[in-house]
């Protein structure tokens, strides 16, 4: 801990020692745990730092050199230089940073594409598509006609002609590509063509693969799409957020619709931490930080298959792994369960075949600095746990021991 952050902790165990022994709770158990979860990560310190920046105390509606309030001098500064930063970051003409969350940047891109009513072609949420791609649950299922479409139910395998069929007979008004649990590389080229056909818009959903795009780890989707949304957080190691990327032919749109349609005033702090986060992105520490997320990825999956769980496509490309541990004897909702009390702290997932099943991330494991022997390790507790040939709480001093030999710090 910093000595700046050691001050900050005892003024809070002054001020407020309940939270304070909240707050030291939440430190012990990231410490002591394995983050396994496909969209947490660890923020550096310095993205931590601009997150308690005086730009908390800084109201900014509007958007640098036209804000609704004074004194916004300073933070039109740090929005311009994380609008430069992701611009240059991802190859993209224009930026927006201010988005609240991965699903606040879906809301404006359909905002500023869509009325009430269109129809909208995304992968269903049986086979990983996110709740803001058609939940009726959520105001993308309310607001507009979702059409599904799915995965070759022998390969996992996004069905691209599924895809074409659907998009011939359905015309829909925009199609996305994306998804919360899908392992492997999306074809944007297809997206594209496809979109190009039946005359629709093509959003791309990147909030997980985004931060192998910054590494150079994954393909772009922003040569492709009409407009990518992505969260600053996951693997891009930046502050919980949301960022539109897009052409200049819809960069007013974009604008308009996260301020004023959809959103009030801006972040400012969690700007700046976003700024930083992609000054961090841009260096080849990062790059081969992205590679070697990828790489842990794929040690894990290798080591779930051996141990005997049904990994979904055979493996993945990314960060993250999904399995149905039914071969183990158990479901996806036991199974988390009984993972959760070995310190394993991963979700559950829905599966194409009617099922529940694990999903599973490298990103964090990797900011602690493991690498594939770390890997294989964990696969074997984990199916061992699974399978009852461990007892949860006999693994968890095993996970204990792992975790303080790699402290949740970024390398």
């Amino acid at each position: 801990m910093s000595v700046s952050h050691a001050l900050e902790a005892d003024v809070l165990r002054r001020q407020d020692p309940e939270l304070a022994d909240v707050l030291l709770a939440e430190r012990e158990r990231q410490s002591t745990t394995l983050q396994l979860i496909a969209a947490e990560n660890f923020m550096s310190p310095a993205v931590l730092a601009a997150l308690g920046s005086p730009l908390a105390n800084k109201y900014a509606e509007g958007y640098p050199g036209n804000r609704h309030h004074g004194g916004c001098e300073v933070a039109d500064v740090a929005e311009r230089l994380a609008v430069r930063r992701a611009q240059a970051l991802f190859g993209a003409e224009h930026a927006n940073v201010q988005a609240h969350s991965g699903s606040s940047a879906v809301l404006a891109a359909y905002a500023a594409l869509l009325r009430p009513g269109d129809t909208v072609l995304a992968l269903g949420l049986p086979h990983g598509g996110h709740l803001t791609h058609g939940s009726p649950a959520n105001f993308s299922g309310r607001w507009f006609d979702f059409v599904g479409y799915g995965v070759d139910p022998e390969s996992g395998l996004i069905d691209h002609e599924q895809v074409r069929i659907l998009a011939r007979t359905r015309r829909p008004k925009a199609i996305v590509c994306g998804s919360i649990s899908y392992p492997r590389h999306i074809d944007h080229a297809f997206f594209r063509e496809v979109a190009d056909e039946a005359g629709a818009y093509l959003i791309a959903d990147a909030a997980h693969p985004m931060g192998l795009v910054a590494g150079g780890a994954a393909p772009s989707p922003v040569p492709y799409a009409d407009i990518v949304c992505a969260t600053t957080h996951k693997v891009l190691r930046g502050p919980r957020g949301g960022m539109i990327l897009c052409g200049g032919d819809l960069a007013e749109r974009v604008d308009r619709a996260v301020f004023p349609f959809t959103q009030g005033g801006a972040q400012m702090h969690t700007i700046a931490a976003k700024a930083v986060a992609f000054g961090e992105a841009a260096t080849p520490a990062f790059a081969a930080y992205a590679h070697q997320v990828v790489a842990n990825a794929r040690a894990l999956a290798a080591a779930l298959g051996v141990e005997g769980l049904a990994v979904t496509t055979g493996g993945t490309d990314t960060h993250l792994i999904t399995a149905d541990p039914a071969p183990l004897g158990v479901d996806g909702r036991t199974g988390r369960r009984l993972l959760a009390a070995a310190g394993l702290v991963l979700d559950c997932c829905a599966l194409p075949h009617d099922a529940r099943g694990l999903r599973l991330g490298t990103a964090a494991v990797t900011t602690q600095g493991m690498g594939a022997r770390e890997m294989t390790y964990i696969g074997g507790l984990l199916a061992s746990v699974l399978r009852g040939g461990t007892d949860p709480a006999r693994a968890r001093e095993d996970v204990r021991e792992l975790a303080a030999a790699f402290p949740p710090h970024p390398r």
